[in-house]
């Protein structure tokens, strides 16, 4: 049933196939409900802070420009806190939130927050200093800084303020684009700190809570729910399982001339429930590196006994992963992503990786439940003799019988995924039929450079696979 073929690793350990299961064509319906229940959830929080802004008279006190901007002031102030503390909760990584959506789409709505959320802060701190400006008779600039000097609490929202617009100028394309991911994660634990800094000011200088019941009982539930979740799920639990369990690297081995696969060890691995596709926030505890987290998929079905991640070096703290030691201590996060056998609907499968895409399909590989055939495996790499994992999914489609296309060289256009090799004439579209005739009735699981999951989705969307039988994640940040 293979295609094409490698030297592939004769000894290698696979686990056992998961069990045949019953398929539900409908997956997608059950889940999409339960997100549509996550999201009215989100918006009758807006609705609540709104309202209970008008039940506190915010309208009817209008009658000039000073109090329509302390009103404007007081209503951007209460949607834009209830925003920030929703975006935060998207990036927080929690399990029950990760479970419906993905680490992608979680993190695409945490984006497209964060512009509105500024807007609103900053009519929020304009509205502020000028309505103050009109009752003193100052002009804004004077009223400014009469309140920061004389209210401490206001220079710590002014700080807050900044930290935002910080938070919001590296998350623009451009610029983050020109950002190591190292940098980029530390500058965004700035959030927390807007959103620790924001607070005083609203219980001493606010009026919306203070007070008022039902504020009270609102602002201190969600604070508390969201803080509870990112301190148990983003900090203790990692520490607290990973020293338990005693992690520590016990293999590293030479996947290529700039991979290596790194075997994490310890007891009971298999309480982590991991499933072949996801990935960990993975910290290596050393001198230099403890405190640098980065995301990194399993590469083998997780066993009892060991956690397998192959990571490729791309220039930045990944090439001193290449030659880290046995014996190091490891902190695992996770795991995270819904890139899953979970989500299948259909009993064909197509599974396409490029680059560092490779660990995830080659883990789902291994431990699909699938009979001989129903299984394609498209992998695309620059050179077939020094691809990573190339010798194992080889060995793992020859014993389960599925079929596997290696597509080696360079690509034949900056607007394709396929190599020169391949027919001139014919579209990726076309050229992915020869491939996968199955492709529109089958479930796809594309992972791999973003330019290249974005160009495989063009294609399978041209071809007919529907949106919901294509699962991708690209790790976006």
């Amino acid at each position: 049933m293979i295609l094409v073929m490698t030297d592939a690793r004769t000894a290698l350990k696979l686990v056992e196939p998961k069990p045949k299961r019953q398929l539900n064509p409908k997956t997608w319906v059950k889940i999409s409900r339960r997100q549509d229940l996550v999201e009215a959830i989100g918006w009758l929080s807006i609705l609540w802070v709104t309202f209970t802004f008008l039940i506190d008279g915010g309208a009817n006190q209008i009658n000039n420009l000073q109090t329509s901007l302390s009103a404007i002031e007081r209503l951007t102030a209460l949607v834009a806190t209830d925003l920030l503390l929703i975006q935060i909760l998207l990036i927080a990584r929690v399990p029950w939130l990760d479970q419906l959506y993905g680490h992608d789409r979680a993190t695409q709505t945490h984006k497209k927050l964060g512009k509105p959320i500024l807007y609103l802060v900053l009519v929020h701190f304009i509205c502020v200093i000028w309505s103050f400006a009109i009752a003193d008779g100052k002009n804004v600039l004077d009223e400014f800084l009469v309140l920061v000097t004389t209210i401490p609490d206001l220079i710590t929202a002014s700080i807050a303020l900044a930290l935002m617009i910080i938070l919001v100028v590296t998350s623009l394309r451009i610029v983050r684009n020109k950002l190591q991911y190292e940098a980029w994660y530390l500058v965004h634990l700035f959030g927390y700190g807007a959103v620790m800094l924001a607070i005083p000011h609203q219980i001493t200088t606010g009026t919306d809570i203070a007070g008022k019941p039902l504020a009270e009982s609102f602002w201190i539930a969600a604070y508390l729910f969201v803080g509870l979740n990112i301190l148990w799920f983003r900090l203790l639990s990692p520490i607290v399982f990973s020293g338990v369990k005693g992690l520590k690297i016990s293999e590293v081995t030479k996947e290529s001339s700039d991979s290596v696969s790194i075997t994490v060890s310890g007891k009971r691995m298999d309480t982590f429930s991991t499933n072949s596709g996801q990935f960990f926030i993975v910290r290596f505890i050393t001198a230099t590196h403890w405190w640098r987290a980065h995301p990194f998929s399993i590469s083998a079905a997780p066993t009892r006994e060991a956690i397998r991640f192959t990571i490729g070096n791309r220039g930045d703290d990944t090439a001193i992963f290449q030659h880290i030691k046995p014996g190091t201590r490891v902190i695992l996060e996770g795991p995270y992503g819904i890139f899953t056998e979970e989500r299948r609907t259909k009993s064909d499968v197509v599974l396409i990786a490029a680059g560092i895409g490779a660990p995830p399909i080659r883990a789902l590989a291994e431990e699909i439940s699938a009979n001989s055939g129903e299984v394609s495996i498209i992998y695309r790499v620059r050179d077939r003799a020094d691809a990573p994992l190339a010798d194992e999914l080889t060995e793992i489609a020859r014993r389960r019988g599925f079929y596997l296309h290696i597509l080696d060289g360079n690509r034949r256009s900056n607007k394709s995924w396929f190599p020169k090799t391949v027919h001139q004439s014919k579209s990726d579209a076309d050229e992915l039929l020869i491939l996968v005739p199955k492709v529109a009735d089958s479930d796809v699981y594309v992972c791999g450079p973003v330019e290249f999951t974005r160009s495989v989705k063009t294609a399978l969307k041209t071809v007919g696979t529907p949106e919901h039988q294509i699962h991708a994640e690209e790790f976006a940040w």
